[in-house]
């Protein structure tokens, strides 16, 4: 969702170094106008001031400006700590004296989409929500598809993750449901948080259509995932990191939505089917609870998820 802001920036003329933790690096190398990834070395949480102090001192002198998209103290802290003149980034966290080009904070409920949010850290006037583009390096679609014996648009993806927690997650029986009808063999991807979902899925496809569904959730890296996504016949997931991923190669794709909304996190991709009941006139009793942003249902019930059926889904593939 950063990388229009990333294509603002290249476009007059800024060489782009990108810091990211390594769980999200190989997004960034996906990008043409990044000049340079670094892999930051920090544990996902913690201040860890030690470390953060260490890679400033690594980093004096080299950049004029730094655009920090986090909104977070920590992340604020590093390009202080370079003494890197300009330091643009949202209000929040306490974080004043390290920034000195605020942008105020949308209020909660008047927050544009994220891809536009980002992308008024350049300053310019228009928020438009530009598609992402994500672009391979030469050869990584061949590799990642030889090592699974594959060939391109010969398979769906299917993305069963969110690691937000439940509230954003179709169940595990629809997944299974949509992936036993699909014509094609499919690839289940995710971290390996998502293992048991994925296993669960691959065990009650496999029983009904033995070796139709492959499992590979924790198996592959982040590199090889994007690419088997940008060579998909089509993919189906939560609102997920990886439903991005999609959108910004163009993959046709169906995204469900539950506890977050669609208005906020879109997958910008014409070719992308949004299933929302929120904004489903016809779906009764109306979902006034939606979005509630929460990890689990508050009311118990998960509508919004479980009255979304595999039929529905299956019908824009």
């Amino acid at each position: 969702m950063t990388e229009p802001l990333m294509r603002r920036l290249a476009a007059r003329g800024e060489q782009l170094t990108v810091g990211a933790l390594p769980w999200v690096a190989p997004v960034y190398r996906a990008m043409p106008q990044v000049a340079e990834v670094i892999d930051f070395p920090f544990a996902h949480g913690g201040l860890q001031w030690a470390a953060r102090r260490a890679m400033a001192q690594q980093l004096r002198g080299r950049f004029d400006a730094a655009y920090v998209c986090p909104n977070s103290l920590k992340s604020a802290l590093l390009p202080w700590w370079a003494s890197i003149p300009l330091r643009v980034g949202y209000v929040g966290e306490s974080r004043w004296g390290l920034l000195n080009q605020r942008l105020p904070n949308p209020a909660e409920g008047s927050r544009p989409p994220m891809v536009a949010f980002y992308s008024a850290l350049s300053g310019e006037a228009s928020l438009a929500a530009d598609q992402p583009v994500l672009q391979l390096p030469g050869g990584a679609a061949d590799q990642a598809l030889a090592a699974h014996g594959l060939v391109a648009q010969g398979f769906y993806v299917v993305a069963p993750g969110a690691e937000y927690g439940p509230a954003k997650r179709w169940p595990t029986a629809h997944f299974a449901e949509l992936a036993s009808q699909l014509t094609l063999p499919v690839l289940l991807l995710g971290s390996g948080k998502d293992a048991e979902v994925c296993a669960e899925i691959a065990s009650a496809v496999n029983a009904k259509h033995p070796g139709h569904c492959r499992d590979l959730a924790g198996k592959t890296t982040l590199d090889q995932a994007i690419a088997l996504i940008a060579s998909a016949k089509a993919m189906v997931s939560n609102d997920s990191g990886l439903m991005h991923v999609a959108a910004a190669f163009g993959v046709q794709q169906v995204a469900v939505f539950g506890s977050s909304s669609p208005l906020h996190t879109p997958p910008l991709n014409n070719r992308a089917t949004v299933l929302w009941l929120k904004n489903d006139p016809g779906y009764q009793p109306p979902l006034d609870c939606a979005p509630c942003f929460a990890r689990d249902c508050p009311l118990g019930h998960t509508r919004c998820l479980n009255d979304i059926a595999p039929a529905q889904v299956l019908s824009y593939l």
